[in-house]
């Protein structure tokens, strides 16, 4: 997959005894290169990228790769790696994949906010587009716990009248986005990645739809009414990125309950 989570997920695996053999992240040399060296704004995030690499020494790193497909008999015991236009097989059992990771912002879209290139809108207060809503954290913009934690900080002192203190923290705040845009601009997903599924491969979990039928179709409300696709019990939070970068469509209709409620707990 791609981000700094991969390294992550890897050293955690490692700790429950797993044997990680290996880590493929899909951006380029020349991306990762430069952000390493914006780095030295957030000196934290480099004692942190440090350390996890120490606790993963011996785990090849591969850039500029990514899984092209899965293979087996009755389990996983195979993965090809695509690597600098080369392929090769790694034996395995276990496959983890994460490409990027994605904003919940559907309460900002119900309270009708403005929503920018998949994040909410808000102004050096994290004032939304609507009176009296802040916003603060992923939805924003994704960048880590410091600076969801800053954020939440300038929210509260703002809906407070407590501007001052909340200016204070202005300049911490721009540290925080600049890192959170980095993150984006690094890991971009690259455009080879929406060839790989096949028209078997399972787009929509909840309703089984496959690639192949999703292709049949111009945008997302007529790939609904005639696969169910986004209808099922996640009600698309699963399937709505993969059908966004997969096919470009986009889908903003959000309605409650954000989440379903079981009756006994009503």
């Amino acid at each position: 997959g791609t981000g700094p989570l991969l390294l992550v997920v890897a050293e955690y695996l490692a700790t429950k005894g797993a044997r990680v053999v290996a880590i493929c992240e899909q951006t380029s040399n020349r991306k990762l290169d430069r952000f390493a060296l914006g780095l030295w704004r957030t000196p934290s995030k480099i004692v942190q990228g440090i350390s996890l690499r120490g606790k993963l020494r011996g785990v090849p790193y591969y850039r500029n790769c990514w899984v092209t497909a899965a293979d087996g008999e009755s389990e996983l015991q195979r993965v090809t790696i695509k690597r600098f236009d080369k392929t090769e097989d790694i034996e395995c059992d276990m496959l983890a994949c994460g490409f990027q990771l994605v904003p919940n912002i559907e309460l900002a879209q119900l309270l009708g906010c403005q929503i920018d290139d998949g994040y909410v809108v808000v102004d050096d207060y994290q004032q939304t587009s609507v009176s009296d809503v802040y916003c603060a954290g992923e939805p924003t913009g994704i960048g880590g716990v410091d600076g969801a934690l800053v954020e939440g900080k300038i929210a509260g002192f703002a809906a407070t009248d407590q501007y001052d203190q909340a200016a204070s923290l202005l300049r911490t705040r721009k540290r925080t986005t600049a890192f959170a845009k980095a993150l984006d601009q690094a890991f971009e997903l690259r455009d080879e990645l929406k060839i790989l599924a096949a028209n078997s491969t399972i787009v929509c979990r909840c309703e089984d739809v496959q690639y192949g039928k999703l292709a049949e179709y111009r945008d997302f409300r007529m790939a609904k009414l005639q696969t169910r696709c986004g209808m099922g019990a996640c009600q698309g939070r699963i399937c709505g990125a993969s059908v966004e970068f997969l096919f470009g469509w986009e889908d903003r209709s959000v309605r409650p309950p954000m989440f379903p409620v079981r009756m006994e707990n009503l």
